[in-house]
């Protein structure tokens, strides 16, 4: 599913026209949000994935990991193997890898709940239209993390903070002609704040980027942070290190 996405949105180089992994191919790729027992399942197939190939590699110093895959390429397609490769097969477990990733590739389908025998083009439609979907979701201020423990720290944190502990003090007034209103819409809310980001002409962090609207600062924090969270996964904005945000733009301008 993700390759099929990331060949399409990816770059392309060179005179071959090599399809080129960037940002986008992950920023904006729609992840399933399945029940726990297929995650459960997908995560059991993944880790027994993992070990084969590491016991196949640490039991074979002649074997290599693309190799691996580059046979494997070789019996899907119904090649004929040379005695070598059909040695390294065996020795490789490459028909045991084989099954693993089929199986992976029928739980992901299931995962999203589609069917499991889709066309690339149905696939790619699919993922394009529920793109479309999680964008509508997280301009109104639904995420679906991903990875919950290592995200809501970064893009939410002091989400768990009581409104009565919080400082609510606004943009300072002498600044106020020159910030932006903070929409009241959530949907309209990414855009103004990429705005507010890539007119700053430099990397801000949230505190910094809500004291760019009016009656802002910590009381419009947690909006900006959803916000930003949706920025980021559309790959409009980029999370720097020391919770800092830059645009695009000003990525480019920086490069």
């Amino acid at each position: 599913m993700h390759t099929v996405f990331a060949v399409n949105v990816g770059g392309r180089a060179g005179k071959a026209n090599t399809p080129v992994y960037n940002t986008d191919c992950f920023a904006t790729f729609p992840f399933p949000d399945p029940p726990e027992a297929i995650k459960a399942r997908l995560r059991a197939l993944g880790e027994e994935l993992d070990a084969t190939r590491k016991t196949v590699l640490a039991e074979n110093d002649d074997l290599t990991l693309t190799g691996l895959y580059n046979l494997l390429e070789k019996v899907r397609a119904g090649a004929e193997l040379t005695p070598v490769e059909q040695d390294q097969k065996t020795r490789g477990r490459v028909l045991i890898l084989k099954e693993l990733h089929d199986q992976i590739d029928a739980a992901t389908a299931d995962a999203y709940g589609w069917p499991r025998d889709l066309t690339d083009e149905q696939i790619l439609e699919r993922l394009v239209a529920l793109n479309a979907e999680r964008a509508r979701e997280e301009a109104a201020g639904q995420v679906r993390w991903l990875r919950p423990d290592y995200q809501i720290p970064r893009f939410a944190k002091g989400a768990a903070a009581k409104s009565g502990e919080l400082d609510l003090g606004e943009a300072p007034a002498e600044a106020a002609d020159d910030l932006l209103d903070f929409p009241k819409d959530a949907a309209d809310r990414p855009p103004a704040v990429l705005a507010a980001l890539e007119a700053a002409g430099e990397p801000l962090d949230v505190t910094a980027l809500a004291q760019r609207f009016k009656k802002g600062g910590k009381r419009i924090e947690q909006a900006v942070i959803k916000a930003l969270a949706s920025l980021v996964r559309w790959g409009h904005v980029t999370a720097l290190p020391g919770d800092r945000y830059v645009g695009r733009s000003q990525r480019k301008e920086a490069a």
